[in-house]
């Protein structure tokens, strides 16, 4: 076998002088100073792959450690594993929380007759608003009926005596939506918010049918809890 290999790399050898190549001379092995050179080197170390001549030992690759380092056992930790194991402190800490929470004010709120604080973003039962005057508000723009993407909303309108426009039919399909709040945004005129309300569950699919006449009387009911937040959030719109 060493035979074979030899002769094939004399005759890469051979091939690469006829290509023009340098001869041995100019590929001569690499030896750093102080280490041995191998008794078989071969003639030439270009057709071998790097460092067959002198190849590289542990102390000569530089290797990085890239796991997680152990962390050390020193004397102190391994007295807290068996303190831990023998005294059970983990169950005595436990208690210990249990314990410092007993005399703490509970969390819990007495619903339906206490309730807790609503953002002035929250997004609940819809309502059309009117004007001071007592005036409604919607034009009839229909806005919020082509921006709704669950198409829930459904508005006709019709012009009045004096030249104003008015909606006569406002209706939405409380089933449908998905509370995105893109009504409100679009409105021109704050007309359609929706409320603070929350508490509209119904036992039938009819119910959550709302028609203009619904949605104005949830404006008068909510009136100042809505222009409330509505002041509050006029940094956000």
């Amino acid at each position: 076998m060493w035979r074979r290999f030899t002769k094939d790399l004399w005759q890469n050898v051979s091939k690469a002088e006829s290509l023009g190549v340098k001869s041995e001379s100019s590929f001569s092995c690499p030896t750093p100073p102080g280490k041995p050179v191998p008794p078989y080197p071969p003639p030439s170390c270009s057709p071998v792959p790097p460092f067959y001549c002198c190849p590289r030992t542990k102390y000569d690759v530089n290797f990085i450690y890239i796991n997680d380092v152990p962390p050390p056992s020193t004397l102190g930790d391994v007295f807290d594993r068996i303190a831990q194991s023998v005294f059970w402190l983990e169950i005595v800490r436990g208690f210990a929380v249990t314990l410092g929470h007993i005399f703490k004010e509970p969390a819990t709120i007495n619903y339906p007759f206490e309730k807790g604080p609503l953002s002035p973003r929250f997004r609940g039962e819809h309502a059309l608003r009117r004007y001071p005057s007592g005036e409604e508000r919607c034009i009839a723009c229909k806005l919020c009926e082509a921006i709704c993407p669950a198409q829930a909303i459904t508005i006709e309108a019709e012009e009045r005596s004096d030249g104003s426009r008015r909606a006569t039919r406002y209706d939405i399909d409380m089933s449908k939506c998905i509370f995105c709040g893109f009504c409100q945004d679009a409105c021109p005129v704050d007309a359609i918010v929706e409320g603070p309300n929350f508490e509209y569950s119904t036992e039938t699919h009819e119910e959550l049918l709302y028609n203009k006449e619904k949605l104005l009387t949830n404006g008068d009911r909510w009136e100042p809890e809505i222009v409330s937040n509505i002041r509050d959030n006029h940094l956000y719109r």
